[in-house]
């Protein structure tokens, strides 16, 4: 028969107020430990009103399993429930734990619905990393579903109400039939009793699929024998990314050999993040760079062959130094002219007008220095001013055109020698629109120097 509140327990260490639950084998009571003033989880096995010959034997296996929790308890996890006291009340073992203060994960998904997956993965990850420190002592919680996850105010989880007497005791007396948690309980559990690691595996990934659904799974009887399907919680929940949605489905396979066969294994699919996609080509400087590719090998695993996604550890950014792509400029290249088909060229304006009139005003200055009989000497200056004023008109036109006024004036003495110049001027501003500048002045110089040496002819012959 259960203890009342108020019943007092090693000479009034502890004193009974409640009855948290009771399963097929043990009692769950609340208590209070009256030296510290502070509450504490009291676990017995039940009275054997049946005179079950397998009794004592459950009894001696939950005493060794709570010295092994007493163990962990020293050097304490902060996802484990601290194990304080084992002792003997008439004869009943009574297991001492801490009391876990907040919401168990079973009323904070009814209260609220389906959880973020950004709020929800760090605490199933505390679990999972709990239950391989319980993996490591030899044992298995297999009883890991939402009502035995406390989540504190701090965002921690932590892993409560061990069934330890659930190691040894017949199937049909599990909690799992009793408290109707087949939904998070494989087949292989509730049929034969299974006590390996990949229970543990199912029912954590069973309770992250209630988690961030807000739905129960398909129990795995269903599965096995109704071939019930398996909803994928990503058909509850279009918002929960497609590696959390993998990593359920397989923690959850129905048969043991398809699952992670360690949490551990389990644990690194659920961390592996998703392959992102290539980062975007940053222009610098007309180059593009290119992000070097990252060749992935999974890791390998101790123990069992386990078939596991690559581990893949973020790089930091890759500065584009050592392997450059240079985007070179696009290039209009136009059709280069082709032999035999018409080509239109712009047709050279020679302006004849202007070189007619620059052909007779040479003359005039030949006649001029031959009429006043100057000597040879001043026939070579006026060559040289003619060519000249040539090459002014080719460049510095303006400033050119006066030298060859002040040598006219030397040598002829005409008053319109500074008009002459600046006509010539303005002859190879002419020519240039469709001539080159050594061509212009190739034919001003050819045509002042011919009409210079006609009109010294002329002067000469006329003149005596």
């Amino acid at each position: 028969m259960p203890w009342i509140a108020g019943q007092q327990l090693q000479n009034s260490k502890y004193v009974i107020e409640q009855v948290l639950g009771q399963g097929g084998f043990g009692i769950t009571y609340k208590a209070l430990q009256v030296g510290l003033n502070r509450p504490v989880v009291i676990k017995t096995p039940k009275e054997d009103p049946n005179h079950d010959p397998e009794y004592d034997k459950y009894v001696e296996q939950f005493i060794r399993e709570g010295q092994i929790l007493a163990r962990l308890s020293q050097d304490p996890h902060p996802h484990i429930v601290g194990v304080i006291d084992l002792f003997r009340e008439n004869s009943i073992p009574c297991l001492v734990m801490e009391f876990v203060e907040g919401e168990n994960l079973f009323d904070a998904v009814t209260r609220r619905g389906a959880l973020p997956e950004a709020e929800i993965l760090p605490c199933i990850c505390q679990m999972a990393e709990a239950l391989m420190i319980v993996h490591k002592a030899g044992l298995v919680h297999r009883d890991a579903h939402p009502k035995n996850i406390m989540l504190r105010r701090n965002s921690k989880a932590v892993l409560i109400d061990f069934g330890i007497a659930k190691q040894v005791i017949p199937s049909a007396n599990t909690s799992n039939n009793k408290h109707g948690h087949e939904a998070f309980a494989p087949y292989e559990q509730i049929v034969s009793g299974s006590r390996e690691p990949t229970v543990d595996v199912y029912c954590l990934a069973a309770t992250l699929y209630y988690a961030v659904t807000g739905q129960r799974p398909t129990t795995s009887l269903a599965r096995k024998l109704n071939d019930a399907p398996l909803i994928a919680p990503k058909q509850h929940n279009r918002a929960i990314s497609e590696r959390l949605n993998q990593a359920i489905l397989k923690g959850m396979a129905l048969e043991a050999k398809d699952r992670p066969q360690s949490m551990q294994a389990w644990l690194t699919i659920l961390k592996t993040p998703k392959v992102p996609p290539p980062p975007p080509v940053e222009p610098v400087n007309g180059q593009e760079v290119v992000r070097p590719e990252i060749q992935l090998k999974p890791e390998p695993t101790l123990g069992k062959s386990v078939t596991k996604s690559p581990r893949i550890i973020p790089l930091p950014p890759v500065e584009p130094v050592h392997r450059q792509k240079v985007v070179r400029p696009e290039i209009q290249w136009k059709p280069e002219p082709t032999l035999g088909k018409s080509v239109t060229k712009s047709p050279k304006i020679i302006p004849w007008s202007w070189l007619i009139v620059v052909l007779f005003c040479h003359p005039l200055i030949g006649y001029s220095l031959a009429v006043s009989n100057a000597p040879f000497w001043a026939v070579a200056v006026a060559v040289a001013a003619v060519m000249a004023v040539v090459a002014v008109a080719v460049t510095l036109a303006a400033t050119l055109g006066v030298t060859w006024v002040m040598a006219v004036g030397v040598v002829a003495g005409v008053v319109w020698a500074g008009a002459w110049a600046w006509f010539l001027v303005l002859t190879g501003e002419k020519l240039q629109k469709s001539f080159s500048a050594f061509h212009t002045f190739l034919i001003l110089a050819g045509i002042s120097n011919l009409g210079l040496g006609l009109g010294w002819l002329l002067g000469k012959v006329f003149a005596h």
